[in-house]
């Protein structure tokens, strides 16, 4: 096995995952990347294109069927999983798709992606996971917890699902050594914000500003270190004070 610590993260190719594969990488971390998208090529070493599993966490039964493929470029171990990938359909001009304007499909899309998915990679990779002693974090969101202007319900319930799961999985796998902890970002400056932030920002947000997402992947790294080694079962608000 390598001596290298080794990273897969889904939903890689911008804002917080692109900035949290570039603090992994900054620390010497092999990194291997999983999303819809192909390989983003404005991170630009040598190994991402090659470590790079294009993987729809929507379609439940290719991802399993993917799992033995995603052992085997594991290489036996694995010391931090980062479910970071996520979905949030919106209406027409970026309207909150609320319970009446939300249909079966986007239910499933949404629950596949942002909380199905995670469960069945943890299982999954259990063994690589145990054998590394390593750590699985959730990104959840401010929205699974309280009601927001651009989110759709879809999105918040799953993500306070994937809140759940979390505790549910500290307590499985906690006495094989895998911690499980998960990181709720509230507004984040990344390309997917939507019009009306500012506004959120303004009113919500103690310390009146964005926050950046290299300040959600310092502390996604940080709970994937030994100085966070009985960190178990925690979410951790990233939101500049929004959910006082």
């Amino acid at each position: 096995m390598s001596d290298n610590k080794t990273l897969l993260l889904t939903g890689a190719s911008r804002g917080i995952g692109h900035a949290t594969v570039k603090h992994f990488h900054a620390a010497g971390w092999k990194i291997f990347t999983a999303s819809r998208q192909s390989w983003v090529e404005d991170c630009p070493w040598a190994e991402g294109l090659l470590n790079h599993i294009h993987l729809d966490l929507e379609d439940i039964p290719a991802l399993q069927d993917n799992l033995p493929m995603i052992r085997e470029r594991l290489g036996g171990q694995l010391h931090a999983l980062v479910n970071n990938a996520g979905v949030s359909p919106k209406g027409d001009d970026g309207a909150r798709l609320g319970v009446r304007e939300t249909d079966y499909a986007t239910w499933l899309k949404v629950f596949n992606v942002n909380l199905f998915s995670t469960a069945i990679l943890a299982n999954g990779l259990f063994d690589e996971l145990r054998t590394a002693q390593g750590s699985i974090i959730n990104v959840t969101s401010i929205a699974g917890s309280r009601v927001h202007p651009f989110a759709g319900v879809a999105y918040a319930t799953s993500k306070a699902g994937l809140s759940a799961l979390t505790r549910e999985m500290a307590h499985d796998f906690g006495k094989f050594g895998i911690r499980v902890n998960a990181i709720a970002p509230g507004e984040i400056d990344t390309s997917i914000l939507s019009p009306g932030t500012q506004d959120i920002v303004d009113h919500t947000v103690p310390m009146k500003r964005l926050g950046k997402p290299e300040e959600v992947a310092s502390l996604i790294y940080f709970l994937c270190t030994h100085g966070a080694s009985y960190v178990n079962g925690a979410e951790i608000h990233v939101n500049g004070g929004q959910h006082v």
